[in-house]
């Protein structure tokens, strides 16, 4: 259980995360106050609601996963192709270069925890030996949910090289990776890969993998833009000013894949709600949204599909264009079909 905790912290790392705009001499901190509202004395009472509501917390049935096509995926487009896994892992071909977002794949969510967090579909793991070469490896931020030490040790192999938030290089060192093929991003910084220039960008919430080391790590979200289009990808995190700021300094974005789900009021602004999910996307100025950080695992009280149900209404409210693939579903954005319900077959 030990790799799973990551890369220790040293005085030379600490050293090197003072140089930071935004740490604080002890920690690394949002650009707007940010408290997470839990306390002991309602943890009694949240794991009550956890285990003994009647809210349908999983589907029905495990969500099936289309298999992959790698003639499809690596087929020559001048849009972005991508295909969505659940939860935050995106597959990404764009410029001929293949990119993979938060890839955790395991079974597991909470794999130091007492209790399991399994995931909504089957035999994920297995995925990733049908994927190509990996160019690069996008990832926001350290929680076990979008970093995940089984799909690491398998994805290691294929993976180039690795852009990811300041302060988690450590974990990938500590796993095996050369430092060479690390980039460590403060945000706003950015960075010209195949002619995609991407840029690590803030968004509202905390890092860590163990009691030691919260905030010790940035997160953030991340865009990518060619000469044909500007992608957003959030990050996880609560709804506030950055939105506007990523918008007005690297926007309007063609697409956006905007966290929506694991929310609760007692964490409330470190997880937007689904209608804030669909104004931080307006905010950013992006064209045509979709919702991600749902489909694959229950992190909080809310029903498995709430996430998804609340974005919908409220885009459709807002007139705002969006999508919600099939698992596995290559998606092409020449050809953008509009989105069926399909979790209804799951409730």
């Amino acid at each position: 259980m030990g790799k799973q905790f990551g890369g220790k912290i040293t005085r030379q790392l600490l050293e090197k995360y003072a140089q930071s705009p935004h740490w604080d001499g002890e920690k690394f901190v949002n650009l707007e106050e940010t408290i997470m509202e839990m306390n002991l004395g309602k943890v009694p009472g949240l794991l009550m609601n956890r285990y003994f509501n009647n809210v349908q917390r999983e589907p029905s049935s495990a969500l099936p996963i289309i298999p992959f096509n790698e003639q499809n995926f690596l087929e020559a487009s001048n849009k972005m192709k991508f295909i969505w896994y659940g939860h935050s892992v995106m597959l990404i071909r764009m410029n001929n270069k293949t990119i993979l977002i938060d890839p955790m794949l395991g079974p597991d969510a909470s794999p130091v925890a007492p209790f399991s967090t399994k995931r909504f579909s089957t035999n994920s793991l297995d995925l990733i030996s049908d994927f190509p070469e990996i160019d690069v490896v996008l990832l926001t931020h350290d929680h076990y949910d979008h970093l995940d030490f089984a799909s690491f040790q398998k994805l290691k192999p294929k993976v180039k090289q690795y852009f990811v938030a300041l302060g988690l290089g450590r974990h990938l060192m500590d796993w095996g990776i050369d430092k060479n093929d690390i980039t460590e991003f403060d945000w706003w910084e950015n960075k010209l890969f195949a002619n995609i220039n991407i840029t690590f960008t803030p968004s509202r919430h905390f890092s860590g993998r163990g009691l030691r080391d919260r905030f010790k790590s940035l997160w953030g979200g991340w865009t990518l833009k060619t000469e044909n289009e500007n992608i957003y990808f959030s990050g996880d995190g609560g709804f506030g000013n950055h939105f506007k700021e990523v918008g007005e300094k690297l926007g309007p974005f063609d697409f956006g894949f905007m966290e929506c789900g694991q929310y609760n009021e007692l964490w409330h602004l470190m997880h937007m709600y689904p209608e804030e999910s669909v104004h931080a996307g307006m905010e950013a100025k992006v064209k045509m949204i979709m919702p991600v950080h749902w489909g694959a695992f229950s992190l909080a009280m809310h029903a498995w599909s709430d996430p998804v149900d609340r974005f919908v209404d409220e885009a459709i409210k807002c007139k705002i264009n969006y999508i919600v693939p099939l698992l596995g579903d290559l998606i092409d954005l020449n050809q953008v079909a509009s989105s069926i319900k399909w979790w209804l077959d799951y409730i």
